[in-house]
């Protein structure tokens, strides 16, 4: 306890505590700006390792599974070994990745030094966190926070630039070695300005159960929802791993709520707050994946941008949300989650709809302010309720809520993805079915315009037959084009609803006063505790 005591007394140093945040925001940077430059890379992968698709895509899919593998231990490691030592441990694992990723020789290498790279990715973003939620206090923690989410937000949307410009300029390794400086530097701030936490010993109670079966089920889990609406329901391989996957997360389940000293406390689920807050957190998510993942397929597929300059369009609504976290961390600071997210998400919704509506003569600038003016939404919207769900949990289980609380967000990221490229998958599918079966001898106006067609490429040289063969295909683009348009703009427009349902949920949560009063309680009875085993203690001396 007196080493508890110490360390809060040190919390309370303001320059200690930027300077530790500082730290963490460099961390998470790397991390998430690698979850998004590396897709760019792919297809150059994939030409110098001479591979396929099918094994290209594990340079992603590895990562991804990794990553979800060791979130759910953090809060165990960070009790165990300290949040500085896993910080550094994972910073420094994250570094070393990277720098061997830059040196693959071959396909098979790269999965292996992601899979490296990821395991340290994984705890950096949770344990920075955990260690945000115990030195700031809970009258700076939505400051704290939002100066944390300007890296979450950011990086993303940099990623394809940085990324494109490093293919188009540099060689294509430099996407790993832009990583190592930085995480050098990062580990020498990490170990010069971050202080040791509270060490819970261990007694040899490792919840071996939960480990094993948390990580078969959210691998599996991820596996599945990473093929998407491409996922082969025939072949049997894929029914039986998400058959595993559920079965193994039902026995964590039942095994957590029993287990003494839990991997992940479940328990957790029962704070009214937390858990309105990982509902509406999964919904934000929901409206964010709508734009950073499916804008981009309109701007490249459809309206034939590069990656560079798809990223230049979307930069600034990254810039708006980042300028806006550190805003409402301190609107969050002085009146509580409700008055900054419920505006925040209101204009998610109205931009959100705004950009189903996007079509083939939108000018690039009317995307751009739609987009940064949905950021601006974001940044609202995001951190406040995180925050406030963080804040509902007692001191001692920070590590594992923040553990929770990712494995949470990561699973809710990949069916939030798989959501989306299933509505757009089945609804182009049906559009272009509708469109199609207007394309008959007996419509006038697709005949019109097939001998139309037909006649431009008969005075280019082509055949009779020919020609109406490359009309008819031109026409079928142009419909599948539309179908997919149409597509993207109605998986966009649904979750439109999904928002509104997380206004209600933020609506539901306790007020600003509440909430302190229960974080002044917590604090009066650890300082009781405090103070009782000092006055035991003096006796038995």
């Amino acid at each position: 306890m007196t080493e508890q005591h110490n360390i809060q007394e040190s919390a309370g140093d303001d320059a200690y505590k930027w300077s530790a945040l500082f730290v963490v925001v460099i961390g998470t940077f790397m991390v998430m700006l690698d979850s998004s430059i590396v897709n760019i890379a792919l297809p150059k992968m994939m030409n110098v390792f001479g591979a396929d698709l099918d094994s290209a895509k594990w340079i992603l899919t590895g990562y991804t599974l990794a990553m979800g593998a060791i979130i759910p231990i953090t809060g165990f490691l960070s009790d165990t070994f300290g949040i500085k030592k896993l910080f550094i441990g994972a910073l420094a694992i994250f570094t070393l990745g990277s720098f061997l990723c830059g040196f693959a020789w071959s396909n098979n290498a790269m999965v292996v030094f992601r899979v490296l790279q990821a395991v340290g990715g994984g705890a950096i973003m949770p344990v920075g966190m955990s260690y945000i939620m115990q030195i700031f206090s809970i009258s700076e923690r939505g400051k704290a926070l939002g100066f944390w989410g300007i890296a979450s937000m950011s990086a993303p949307a940099i990623g394809p630039t940085l990324g494109g410009y490093i293919i188009q300029y540099m060689d294509w390794r430099f996407i790993f070695y832009v990583n190592v400086p930085i995480g050098v530097v990062g580990i020498f701030f990490a170990g010069f300005l971050l202080k040791e936490t509270t060490l819970k010993p261990y007694k040899g109670n490792f919840d071996y159960i939960g480990f094993f079966s948390v990580i078969v089920g959210i691998v599996s889990l991820l596996y599945v929802l990473g093929e998407g609406s491409s996922i082969d329901w025939g072949n049997i391989k894929f029914p039986l791993i998400l058959a595993l996957g559920c079965f193994s997360l039902l026995i964590f389940t039942v095994n957590e709520l029993m287990h003494p000293a839990p991997l992940l406390d479940l328990r957790l689920f029962k704070i009214y707050d937390f858990s309105l807050s990982q509902i509406s957190t999964g919904v934000t998510m929901l409206a964010m994946m709508s734009g950073i993942y499916v804008l981009p397929l309109f701007l490249q597929n459809l309206r034939g941008y590069t990656a560079m300059e798809t990223g230049l369009i979307l930069f600034p609504s990254a810039l708006a949300s980042a300028f806006m976290m550190p805003i409402s961390g301190t609107l969050f600071d002085k009146f509580g989650a409700k008055v900054v997210t419920v505006p925040g998400l209101l204009l998610v919704a109205a931009t959100t709809y705004q950009m189903s509506m996007f079509t083939m003569d939108t000018p690039a600038t009317t995307i751009t302010l739609i987009s940064t003016i949905r950021g601006i939404g974001l940044g609202f919207s995001m951190m406040p309720v995180a925050t406030a769900g963080m804040n509902a949990i007692p001191r001692h289980l920070y590590g594992n809520g923040t553990a929770l609380s990712s494995t949470v967000r990561c699973i809710i990221q990949a069916l939030a993805i798989t959501f989306i490229t299933s509505e757009i998958s089945n609804k182009s599918n049906i559009n272009y079915a509708r469109f199609t079966e207007q394309i008959t001898p007996f419509n006038h106006t697709s005949s019109y315009i097939t001998n139309v067609l037909q006649g431009v490429f008969m005075k280019s040289g082509l055949s009779q037959g020919n020609a109406h063969g490359s009309a008819l295909s031109t026409i079928g683009r142009m419909l599948y084009g539309q179908a997919y348009l149409d597509a993207i703009g109605y998986a966009i427009a649904s979750t439109v609803p999904a928002i509104l349902v997380g206004v209600i949920l933020v609506l539901m949560m306790s007020s600003k006063k509440t909430t302190k009063k229960r974080e002044l309680e917590r604090l009066v009875g650890e300082k009781v505790t405090h103070e009782s085993e000092t006055r035991i203690a003096g006796f038995m001396e």
